[in-house]
């Protein structure tokens, strides 16, 4: 068996999450189609295997580490990039019906070509600022879970992202550095968007040790109509 596959499965069943052959050949597919697409287009600056398996796979799974996928059916994953952490998830938990968000064409491109390479079905990808999207009916209030991974500092985050999230849903927030300030200084956000952060957990990747904070946000009630605001506005002015 291959080392990376070896260490990536051993690690996963370790926390619960059994990972079946064919799920081993999607994640290795996924990142073959990763470096390939990586030569014509910026998709990632990370691409020797182990460090992907780790700081892209492993990192994306490890969200099912605290929140329960058995009971979410809809996910929508905002500026995905090159689908973390909504592919790794999708892969490891087929029942999930994921929506992914990004501005960027290209990569929407790829991520299409890819949920196809890997026969992920309920997979929908959507070209767009996040601010505009998140005003469509289809897509406001509607999400059990919104994930964005690296995004934004989290004032700005939360205008992007929980107004996909549906009255009783959760936004997850997934960051690198400490995120007690970021936690702080995004107060009045919370409360004009009506999110109120009901947890976070704290991991460290099992090789590099590099941290990673998972900042869980309820969401009380339904998106004021003044949010989001027009596309750039939150990252120019954020909610203070």
């Amino acid at each position: 068996m291959d080392k990376t596959w070896d260490w990536f499965q051993s690690l996963l069943e370790q926390k619960g999450l059994p990972v079946s052959p064919e799920q081993l050949e999607q994640f290795e597919r996924y990142y073959e189609l990763l470096v390939e697409w990586n030569e014509k287009m910026n998709l990632t600056g990370i691409t020797e295997k182990d460090a992907v398996y780790e700081k892209h796979f492993f990192d994306s799974v490890s969200l099912a580490f605290y929140v329960d996928p058995a009971k979410i059916n809809s996910l929508a994953d905002i500026g995905s990039g090159a689908g973390f952490p909504s592919v790794p998830l999708k892969i490891m938990f087929p029942h999930l019906k994921v929506t992914i968000v990004d501005s960027l064409n290209k990569r929407i491109t790829f991520l299409k070509h890819l949920s196809e390479q890997l026969k992920l079905k309920d997979v929908h990808c959507v070209h767009g600022r996040a601010e505009d999207i998140a005003r469509l009916p289809e897509h406001r209030d509607s999400y059990d879970v919104v994930t964005a991974r690296a995004v934004a500092r989290l004032n700005v985050l939360n205008e992007f992202c929980l107004p996909f999230v549906k009255q009783g849903g959760l936004f997850a927030a997934m960051k690198g550095a400490k995120s007690d300030e970021e936690v702080a200084e995004a107060a009045a956000s919370f409360r004009l968007l009506k999110g109120k952060v009901v947890a976070q957990h704290e991991l460290k990747l099992p090789f590099e040790q590099s941290e990673r904070h998972i900042i869980l946000v309820s969401k009380l009630d339904r998106t004021p109509r003044a949010y989001p605001r027009k596309a750039g506005t939150p990252l120019k002015q954020p909610i203070v």
